[in-house]
């Protein structure tokens, strides 16, 4: 049982039958965090798809949508690794809170800046970049913080419901957002991500820990996460599932930033339209996170991995052939399910391998990998369909994606006798 749980609710948490699907739910500090996601990330989808129609309204330029795209995610790959060293020196409950309170005046100035007609390209590339420094420390910190309110066996749940949530918001975020965005415009939807804040940080302030245990004292911080750096490197599975992400986040990931234009210059839908084609990736995606919520065991998820980087990078590339917006939806539905899948797992698997004290310091270059290689691509993906059209760039990026999840998955043999040799406690096999 994990040792930050208290006393008092873990009885309960045993004698307490919950389904399989939401065993992570009989912990009381993972149902209050679990609430206070529901709201939250609803707001931060919103703001996600008013941001981008924002400056592709006031500019009109695939470039500087790139631009943001890269603004608001570099940081996290500058930042990403002293983000984990704070998770993993410091409180990780205090430091969530933290980040989440900064999330809040971020999205409170947007609004602020959007509602007094002040908004320029500009001044959103700075808000943007100050996104991009919070989220370098939360995410790392909310990623590593989950394995403090769960036991050791319910933690892949745990993980696999936190998808769960941000992908069911993405659903109804980039929809609601649609709808709110051509009726009224993009200021409201920034003011609804801050007042989602106040959720989950009245969540984060109702939990209840015990003193976390005193971390070994190194000679220096390099040091410190010269360890974590370490682990990654000799741990073959570690290595190949983060190389993996990391190639699939800067080649793939950026259909997202593009798809203002695919909504509004191919596909001739508009405002609505963008919500709508973001939400049949989110339907997608909380199908996947859900699927996997399901599973007893990480066993086999390595194979589930290489399946999915290899259908997102075909239905990817589909998409970016289609003319039709009802095809295209579809087509997004499983690109969505493909891509959380390939991304919840590698998560699930990592967590698997790595000890609580790394749990920061190897998150961070989780997150370094699925959040941080994206401005690249982003950047790239802006340069390449400014040259030869949005089209182009996303199926390109879709069969490279395709092939590395070939590649990965002729190495799972290797991978397995690795496991089962030199790690002989692991779950996964």
């Amino acid at each position: 049982m994990n040792e930050n749980l208290q006393p008092s609710e873990q009885e309960p948490a045993r004698r307490r039958v919950w389904p399989v699907g939401i065993r992570a739910l009989r912990h009381r500090n993972y149902r209050l965090f679990f609430a206070g996601q529901l709201i939250s990330v609803l707001g931060t989808w919103m703001q996600s798809v008013a941001q981008a129609w924002l400056v592709y309204r006031l500019t009109g330029s695939v470039l500087l949508l790139g631009l943001v795209g890269f603004a608001d995610k570099i940081p996290i790959f500058v930042l990403g690794l002293a983000g984990g060293v704070v998770a993993d020196r410091f409180d990780r409950h205090r430091v969530v809170i933290t980040t989440q309170t900064l999330s809040m005046l971020q999205a409170l100035a947007l609004w602020m800046l959007v509602a007094s007609g002040h908004a320029t390209v500009e001044r959103i590339f700075i808000l943007a970049t100050m996104s991009g420094i919070i989220n370098a420390f939360d995410l790392p910190g909310r990623q590593s913080f989950i394995a403090s309110m769960v036991a050791q066996d319910d933690l892949p749940n745990a993980l696999a419901l936190n998808s769960s949530v941000f992908n069911a918001a993405r659903i109804m975020g980039p929809a609601i957002a649609g709808i709110v965005v051509a009726g009224i415009g993009e200021g409201p939807c920034f003011l609804v991500n801050a007042i989602s804040y106040v959720a989950v940080i009245g969540c984060l302030a109702m939990m209840r820990f015990t003193k976390r245990p005193g971390r070994a004292e190194v000679a220096s911080t390099f040091q410190y996460l010269a360890r974590g750096l370490r682990f990654v490197w000799t741990t073959p599975p570690v290595r190949a599932l983060l190389a993996l992400l990391g190639l699939v986040s800067i080649l793939g990931m950026p259909h997202v930033v593009l798809m203002p234009i695919f909504a509004e210059d191919i596909l001739h839908s508009g405002a609505r339209g963008l919500g709508t084609l973001m939400g049949c990736t989110g339907i997608g995606a909380f199908a996947g996170a859900a699927a996997l919520a399901r599973r007893a065991s990480v066993k086999g998820l390595g194979r589930v991995t290489a399946s999915a980087s290899i259908g997102f990078g075909l239905a990817l590339a589909a998409f970016s052939f289609s003319s039709s917006f009802v095809l295209s939806c579809l087509i997004l539905v499983v690109v969505g399910f493909a891509m959380i899948t390939q991304a919840a797992a590698t998560n699930l698997l990592i967590q698997s391998f790595c000890p609580d004290e790394l749990r920061g310091r190897v998150m961070s270059i989780y997150t370094i990998m699925l959040v941080g290689m994206a401005p690249f691509g982003s950047l790239m993906a802006g340069a390449l369909a400014h040259t030869v059209g949005a089209r182009i760039t996303v199926a390109t990026g879709g069969v490279l994606c395709a092939i590395a999840g070939g590649v990965f998955a002729s190495g799972i043999p290797r991978m397995r006798r690795f496991v089962q040799y030199r790690i002989p406690e692991s779950p996964v096999k």
